[in-house]
């Protein structure tokens, strides 16, 4: 493990936006001892958890679970549903969204950006009337699919995914709807089947509060028929092999074993909570955060209202500030380590994520420590951000 110059006492809080904190509970079950993963008590326990993320996505649909991170599994889902040169038509809401759609170009897609006109669409979620108005003049229907990310993590917005599906439908589209849930899955409400999602990307390190290393894609009955006609050369992120073994229990190639134990123990400690108490949880904590942020008299990067994050919330810093700085000196003097700005916002704003294994008392560490260090770079907040969330909290 990395060691510092200099030890700092006490836990280390992290609120980063992902990955998350690690419940002592998952991180037992991931010391579990490795078992052979063709063997028949595997192929129960396999079973089990694809089962159980079903539940996570809300959804009666395959869950494709992959040994890779978010990004591969951006690639699963594109490379089963598309092939070179098809039009696709991606919404801009921050820097995960380049991210992916520069992946896209990258595997041959022909990509068409859109987003909120007339603005900086880096602080606004999905325009659904957008996507509308466009897939109406494509009356060829060239575009087959709209990709859209449901929580951009560079920026806290988190948009509405049944308002684009309402969209797609609108236009009387083919399109598919992809959409990447990464960091909103289990901790944003998501519903993948009543949502009309045809595939959802995620990741283990956010909401399901594990390390980095199981990516998903979940599919629709719609997706599963296209990629069977799908000519994109492919191997390891093929869906058809992987369902196939899937219906035993089983993958084609070697599964992440221990990370699936902590999954399976992590999905138990979800359903305990319930979902919607979870989904609860979460707007009430990123409440509490915005009610600091108003205090201290910063703003929220999202100016969308009805698309604040649950997951996190985005801070711009004022004029003249390192916002870099700010993290190195809460890092160092606090052991607190806060999400950096990404993109075109590097340096203006930092974030701070309330995701997964977090509660009240977490948070108010953080946003003390927040407080101190604004105080540290020489700002003078309007007001104590700590004790606007205490009485928000109390």
């Amino acid at each position: 493990m990395l060691k510092l110059d200099n030890h700092l006492s006490g836990r280390h809080f992290l609120h980063i936006p992902g990955p998350s904190p690690v419940p002592s509970r998952v991180l037992r079950s991931i010391s579990y001892q490795t078992i052979d993963h063709r063997g028949p008590e595997f192929g129960v326990f396999g079973l089990q958890v694809l089962e159980g993320i079903k539940k996570i996505f809300q959804t009666k649909q395959p869950v494709i679970i992959y040994s890779a991170s978010g990004t591969g599994s951006w690639e699963g889902a594109l490379v089963n549903v598309l092939n070179p040169g098809d039009h696709v038509l991606f919404y801009e809401t921050g820097q995960f969204a380049n991210l992916w759609r520069t992946l896209a170009v990258r595997l041959g897609l022909s990509v068409e950006v859109v987003g909120k006109p007339d603005q900086d669409t880096w602080r606004w979620g999905v325009d659904a009337d957008v996507i509308e108005a466009r897939l109406r003049k494509d009356t060829q229907h060239q575009i087959k699919a709209v990709c859209v990310v449901h929580n951009e993590t560079s920026t806290g917005v988190t948009s509405n995914i049944a308002a684009v599906r309402k969209a797609i439908d609108a236009a009387k589209h083919p399109a598919l709807l992809i959409v990447d849930s990464v960091s909103g899955l289990g901790s944003a409400e998501y519903r993948h089947d009543d949502w009309g999602v045809d595939v959802t990307v995620s990741g283990s390190q956010k909401g399901l509060m594990l390390p980095p290393g199981i990516g998903f894609n979940a599919l629709s009955p719609r997706a599963i028929e296209v990629s069977k006609v799908n000519k994109t050369p492919k191997s390891y992120w093929a869906w058809d092999e992987i369902l196939e073994s899937n219906k035993t229990g089983y993958w084609p190639t070697t599964p992440s074993t221990n990370l699936m134990y902590g999954l399976h123990e992590a999905m138990d400690m979800m359903m305990t909570e319930g979902l919607e108490a979870i989904f609860a949880r979460h707007q009430r904590l990123a409440a509490a955060c915005r009610h600091a942020v108003d205090a201290w008299g910063l703003e929220n990067q999202s100016l969308d209202q009805d698309c604040y994050s649950p997951v996190l919330t985005c801070i711009a810093v004022p004029e003249g500030m390192d916002a870099d700085l700010l993290r190195k000196h809460a890092l160092e003097k606090f052991n607190l380590s806060l999400g950096t700005g990404l993109g075109k916002i590097k340096g203006k704003a930092f974030r701070i994520g309330h995701l997964g294994d977090c509660n009240e008392l977490s948070l108010m560490a953080a946003l003390s420590g927040v407080e101190m260090s604004l105080g540290a770079m020489g700002y003078k907040p309007k007001a104590s951000g700590v004790v606007a969330a205490q009485e928000f909290l109390k």
